[in-house]
């Protein structure tokens, strides 16, 4: 496989943020900042607010205070994998590639990578959780955004996609790109970086 471009230039961080859910604050005084090359476990147990501060790097949630920065497109993968159930995978993904204007062959590069090349016929509906995990991974790269926020990625895998996951995150890495994943299980990341959201709980 010929090596990917370079990615554009890229940055995410973060400054002094909280976050309050109901009539709870799950955290406050949250910084980090994430250059272009690098990558991020975010850790911590259920219900500390990891997917929280996902969505806060992803502009999709206002923090109650502290501000969000970012240089380049953000791509987010969640428990959500926003794929028509009720259509084969290769048309519901077709359908996503057209949106982001994802040039012609790509998506079959990234379907085998992925490991879903065979399933491409196969109506979403039908899919497995880690097969519908690996879709949703499809559908990230294939974006071509700089900056992955992966929330849960290793949720419902198998060993083999575990590494697969890993190895697709240091190669986007090492292209430059920046890979952010919330997971409360190990993940191998391109220089080993841990911030743990429960140190910032109030």
């Amino acid at each position: 496989m010929e090596p990917a471009a370079r990615l554009p230039e890229c940055s995410i961080g973060a400054a002094r943020l909280s976050c309050v859910r109901g009539d709870r604050m799950l955290f406050a005084g949250l910084s980090l900042q994430v250059s272009a090359g690098e990558a991020l476990q975010l850790a911590g147990p259920n219900g500390s607010g990891k997917s929280s501060l996902m969505r806060m790097l992803a502009g999709l949630l206002r923090p109650f205070s502290g501000e969000v920065a970012h240089q380049g497109r953000i791509a987010l993968l969640d428990e959500r994998p926003a794929l028509d159930a009720h259509l084969p995978l290769g048309r519901a993904l077709a359908f996503w590639a057209r949106c982001d204007r994802v040039p012609a062959g790509r998506l079959e590069e990234v379907a085998g990578d992925t490991a879903i090349a065979d399933l491409l016929d196969v109506p979403v509906r039908y899919l497995s959780t880690g097969q519908r995990k690996r879709a949703a991974l499809a559908r990230t790269i294939a974006a071509g955004a700089p900056i992955w926020l992966l929330d849960e990625p290793l949720n419902g895998l198998d060993t083999a996609s575990v590494a697969m996951v890993e190895q697709l995150a240091a190669r986007h890495c090492a292209d430059g790109g920046i890979c952010i994943a919330a997971s409360h299980q190990p993940i191998a990341l391109p220089g080993g970086q841990v911030l743990n959201v429960a140190d910032f709980a109030r």
